[in-house]
């Protein structure tokens, strides 16, 4: 039966346009962190202050929302991270949620759906995104499964206010169940029972397909669909148009890498080129 959600948290998430990536360093738990003396005591401060910053700077540029996310844990672990991963996104996290006025998203690659959810219930996020909710991908963590059931009864038990962001075929990755896109949005939105659809390029800064966007707007029986890759100053306006939100990270980065901090001057291009200023 068509998903018509009107009420919260699918609601919340209509009113969304523009949606900036907070994207953390290594985090404990993941390969490519490292404790130095200096750091032992208090090794997230100088992350969260990292965090802050950039949250802060998209929330007053004229961002609707943000995405914190642990970007620098590759290579990603398939689906439960460690605790201590899950601890410190739990920490940053609450920072950013206090220090802007937005709502805040969380993503914890490559797809701890549990781990997001964790995190937004002990901190106020106000929506999670999950990379694989429905169907099976190959991705380059091995393949990986949707765990529907289990994330949204626990999100029932512990934070029924937090709305899911599903990707369906998912960036780097290639679909095993549902090749058809339009098959898998409309499952992931009636049978998984996501808020909102991601639609995604190929890879991280990789645009994406808007023909193929618009062919399965009906798919998703209402719900919003959002752009999770590829958009640019130059293709704001027409990204606009044909979803319902984008999620912009690496456009806004200095010299378009993603790992780097925020660039004014290219979030500032962004913003008036999406006809906020």
């Amino acid at each position: 039966m068509p998903n018509q959600k009107t009420d919260s948290p699918t609601a919340a998430l209509r009113k969304l346009r523009l949606i900036g990536m907070v994207h953390l360093p290594p985090l404990p738990g993941s390969a490519g962190y490292g404790v130095t003396p200096r750091s032992a005591a208090r090794p997230l401060d100088a992350m969260i202050r990292h965090a802050i910053a950039e949250a802060t700077r998209l929330a007053r540029a004229g961002f609707d929302a943000l995405i914190v996310e642990n970007f620098g844990d590759a290579p990603f672990a398939a689906s439960r991270v460690p605790p201590e991963t899950i601890a410190a996104m739990a920490a940053v996290v609450d920072h950013v949620v206090r220090a802007v006025k937005v709502p805040v998203g969380v993503n914890v690659l490559r797809n701890d759906g549990l781990g997001a959810l964790a995190v937004a219930a002990v901190t106020g996020a106000a929506f999670i995104r999950v990379n694989v909710l429905s169907g099976a991908y190959a991705t380059d963590q091995g393949i990986i499964t949707g765990n529907a059931n289990e994330l949204l009864a626990r999100r029932a038990a512990v934070a029924p206010h937090v709305a899911i962001a599903a990707d369906v075929h998912v960036k780097h990755a290639t679909p095993i169940s549902q090749p058809d896109l339009a098959l898998a949005v409309e499952e992931t939105a009636t049978r998984a029972v996501a808020d909102a659809i991601i639609l995604s390029g190929s890879g991280t800064g990789k645009p994406t397909d808007l023909a193929a966007l618009r062919r399965v707007r009906e798919a998703a029986h209402g719900l919003p669909i959002w752009i999770g890759s590829g958009v640019t100053a130059a293709t704001v306006r027409e990204s606009l148009r044909a979803a319902d939100a984008v999620i912009v990270g690496t456009a806004l980065k200095k010299g378009g890498r993603t790992t780097a901090p925020l660039d004014r001057a290219r979030v500032a291009a962004f913003i008036k080129a999406a006809g906020r200023t």
